[in-house]
């Protein structure tokens, strides 16, 4: 198994999009990337705790790749935005790509390279790409949150297209 962390937006959405990924074996969401140990969500959510919401994904490198890791990370957040992800607004918001490896952190930055090569997206790329730091579990009502509450608005109007294009996605989960 491997370990792979990233942030792209509120958690509930990044947490179930990779949860249908073929390969992919466990998703756990919390808080990375601040200056406080064992933040909360009210913490993370004030914008002071430097934190942002990130999912760790626990996969099997045999049956998904780091690469199929980060294509469907940027299918699924936008990589355009500093502070914002859909309605989501503040710096705990950010994109963030943490590297376990150097490995790691050659594949996502050759990745952005090879997309902002391409003109994918209109504009610059502003996820970033940092060392994993301390990863600390969101609280437990936070966990598997889009299985508990598919039919919440949030749920419906945000992740459930975030799922579903991975679903779409040959590989994936149905």
């Amino acid at each position: 198994m491997a370990t792979a962390t990233v942030a792209g937006g509120c958690f509930w959405c990044v947490e179930a999009a990779f949860k249908a990924v073929d390969g992919v074996e466990a998703v756990v969401s919390g808080y990375t990337g601040g200056n406080v140990e064992s933040p909360t969500y009210e913490a993370v959510c004030s914008g002071d705790t430097g934190h942002v919401e990130a999912v760790r994904i626990t996969y099997d490198p045999d049956r998904v790749t780091y690469e199929e890791l980060l294509d469907v990370f940027f299918r699924i957040h936008d990589p355009t935005t500093e502070h914002r992800q859909g309605p989501d607004v503040g710096p705990q918001y950010r994109p963030v790509i943490f590297y376990h490896t150097e490995e790691q952190k050659r594949l996502a930055e050759s990745f952005i390279e090879e997309l902002e090569r391409e003109d994918v997206f209109d504009d610059p790329i502003m996820t970033a790409v940092e060392p994993v730091e301390p990863f600390y579990p969101a609280e437990d009502e936070h966990q598997d949150y889009y299985e508990k509450h598919p039919e919440n608005a949030y749920c419906v109007a945000h992740v459930a297209p975030k799922v579903e294009t991975v679903r779409e996605q040959s590989g994936s989960r149905g």
